[in-house]
């Protein structure tokens, strides 16, 4: 088998350790290898980094394991190409398995040229990462602990959520602070309602009276002080996102973005395409909105030249359907393992676009729900949203609604057949004469 890079070595990556094989293949086709053991501390990485440099190393190979592989990464990534690759892939055969045996198999690999490197984005892009991926965290958090004050008003006797929408709005947050203050009146917590929530005064009453116990105030005021300090969490880190996307923005990367093969070449431009422009771009879709909009450009870039098509893109999202078949017959469907910060936030503005009024999205997932259930409209219309970001990013243009009829007046004439027949069925003479204005007939 050929031997692509002649100097090379592989890394088996743990919490305390890591087990370096470097392999050198000689002129004459045979091969020398060395068996080294380092720390994960900084100093010893560094250690690791120069061993590699002394042997002449121009590429290593590391396993994705959990997060242990990052400090390795931050030591290497500046001075040799590091490619990680993924477990699934450089699975050896069963039996024999140890630590040095994996540094071999991943050298071995390497040295041939059969590993394929994932994607790993620029330093500034990591530390976007890093903050939009603990948002979430945040926002989930909140969520939960809102849920759990439900518990509480449920276990109180208090139904507000039965009647309020959000029990954490302006309303429900006023009459939570009474009900700690030790305020019992279903008539005077009733009338802290606001707006449209005073015309359910009399069902507020209902729902407002209750059996409320010192431990039910106890834990509801500590349930609404931890959501006040999840909220001023989640603006401060609102605040530092908005900040290091100013700062990626002022300083943009050196070449604009060369189209993938399926995509016709984009005009000239005067300068490259800058993360807070990407940002605004994508808070045109239906169901996207500034946060959603500021995690798809974290996880995914705004370089589309790094996938070679909006369907590569799809499948290391994660919202492409899976490819099993053996014997002409196809096993499953399920979608891969993908980007599961970017899959999610892709879900989220998928049910969001999914209730946008007039919109092409809802009509796709009503069109796909009745056929194959909410599940997969909701991933399909989520793949919709990531290939049109994609070519949005890639063209420099806004989001283009095509309207929530566009499925109906591309078979307009079938339309209008399908639903005169319904009609004779139900025992109605219709007759059907198109508009002027019409460029379809239906006879």
């Amino acid at each position: 088998m050929e031997v692509i890079y002649a100097r090379c070595a592989g890394l088996d990556v743990h919490k305390k350790n890591v087990v370096a094989c470097w392999m050198h293949t000689k002129a004459n086709g045979h091969k020398e290898q060395e068996i080294r053991r380092f720390g994960t501390t900084t100093g010893e990485l560094q250690e690791l980094l120069a061993w590699l440099q002394e042997k002449g190393c121009s590429h290593v190979a590391i396993e994705s394991t959990g997060v242990y592989w990052k400090p390795v990464y931050n030591v290497l990534e500046d001075h040799v190409e590091v490619l990680l690759v993924n477990a699934r892939h450089v699975k050896q055969v069963p039996g024999r398995k140890t630590d040095v045996s994996d540094a071999e198999w991943l050298a071995d690999l390497l040295r041939h040229g059969l590993l394929r490197a994932s994607f790993i984005p620029p330093r500034e892009q990591r530390d976007l990462r890093d903050l939009t991926r603990q948002r979430s965290k945040l926002v989930a958090e909140r969520a939960a602990v809102v849920n759990r004050l439900q518990k509480v008003l449920e276990d109180a006797n208090i139904k507000l959520a039965s009647v309020a929408t959000d029990v954490m709005g302006v309303s429900g947050r006023a009459m939570l602070r009474e009900l700690v203050r030790g305020q019992t009146d279903p008539a005077a917590l009733a009338e802290l309602a606001r707006g449209r929530l005073r015309n359910k005064r009399p069902a507020l009453e209902q729902a407002l009276t209750g059996r409320v116990q010192a431990h039910h105030r106890f834990l509801l005021a500590q349930h609404l002080t931890h959501i006040d300090f999840l909220d001023e969490q989640i603006e401060e880190f609102s605040s530092a996102i908005a900040a290091q996307i100013e700062r990626m923005s002022a300083a943009p990367a050196s070449s604009t973005p060369e189209p993938s093969r399926d995509e016709a070449r984009p005009a000239a431009q005067q300068a490259p395409l800058t993360y807070a422009e990407a940002v605004q771009l994508l808070d045109t879709i239906p169901g996207v909105n500034r946060w959603l909009a500021e995690v798809i450009v974290a996880e995914m870039g705004i370089d589309m030249s790094r996938f070679p098509s909006a369907r590569h893109l799809a499948s290391w999202s994660g919202v492409a359907p899976g490819n099993n078949q053996s014997a002409g017959k196809r096993r499953s469907g399920k979608t891969p393992p993908g980007n599961q910060a970017l899959r999610k936030g892709l879900v989220q503005a998928a049910h969001g676009a999914s209730r946008t009024k007039n919109s092409y999205l809802k009509a796709r997932y009503h069109r796909i729900a009745a056929r194959r259930g909410k599940k997969r409209a909701t991933v399909a219309v989520a793949h919709s949203i990531l290939v049109s970001a994609y070519h949005m990013l890639l063209r420099r243009e806004p989001y283009h609604e095509l309207g929530d009829n566009y499925f109906d007046e591309n078979k307009r004439q079938f339309v209008a057949r399908h639903l005169l027949r319904r009609l004779e069925k139900m025992g109605y003479q219709v007759a059907i004469a198109a508009q002027p204005d019409t460029l379809a007939t239906v006879t």
